[in-house]
């Protein structure tokens, strides 16, 4: 996968959908300097300068059926993990594809697709890891980096290309084998442990017990309370409560 290094841009994500015609099927770029990265749902995020890892992936997926995208979402996450796992820091992932360490956040990615009725024509997956930063300014109540956990510094570009080889092999082995894909997500997925934690439901601003039961092909989150109820949630539907 080819990578591009660029020195500022207001959104990598922005970038690739302006320059990606006229650029290989398949490629990451990743910026200095962001300064209008977003997150899920328009949230803003945070990125010192030079500091960390601001980067979008554009993937061509083929074989997956719009119904089935959130398996692009799983490949990257795990991705991700791979890639925080060999910078030293374990991790796992907090639905739909926020990465934390314990209870920190330390990456969060944001997926977007052009999507036909029968396939899905692009995918770009934004990805921003805290890798070098240690003084965090935003109201973000939770942020953690590689630097403050490991006392370790890592050159931005090496990591970006370790993320583009990560991805293709992820994606690569969702292509082979989609089952196995998804329960190593499961596998990794926070606090889905087996037990009860406490969650907002944003539909009706009701605080509930419940455990992940499951995550639908469409990114769709199963809960069971400590009632016995089932109940599904869209992405922003629900809220982990920390």
């Amino acid at each position: 996968m080819m990578t591009l290094r660029i020195e500022e841009v207001d959104s990598t994500n922005s970038w690739v959908k302006e320059h990606e015609s006229r650029l290989q099927l398949t490629f990451l770029v990743f910026a200095d300097r962001q300064t209008a990265g977003r997150g899920q749902r328009g949230n803003s995020w945070e990125s010192e300068p030079y500091m960390n890892l601001t980067a979008s992936i554009c993937l061509r997926p083929e074989g997956i059926l719009p119904s089935e995208q959130f398996l692009i979402s799983e490949a990257v996450s795990m991705a991700v993990v791979d890639l925080l796992a060999e910078l030293g820091v374990e991790t796992k992932v907090k639905w739909p594809n926020d990465i934390y360490a314990g209870d920190m956040k330390i990456c969060g990615i944001l997926i977007e697709h052009s999507i036909m009725p029968d396939r899905i024509l692009r995918t770009i997956a934004g990805v921003g890891v805290n890798v070098n930063q240690t003084r965090f300014v935003s109201d973000a109540p939770n942020p953690v980096s590689v630097k403050q956990l490991t006392g370790e510094s890592h050159e931005i570009g090496t990591v970006a290309r370790r993320l583009a080889e990560l991805v293709e092999m992820r994606m690569a082995g969702m292509y082979a084998d989609k089952r196995a894909t998804h329960e190593e997500y499961m596998s990794r997925l926070w606090r889905a442990d087996g037990t009860f934690h406490p969650f907002l439901d944003c539909r009706t601003n009701e605080k509930i017990s419940a455990r992940i039961a499951d995550v639908a092909p469409d990114g769709m989150l199963t809960l069971e309370t400590d009632g016995g109820e089932s109940r599904r949630y869209a992405f922003k539907e629900v809220s982990f409560m920390l």
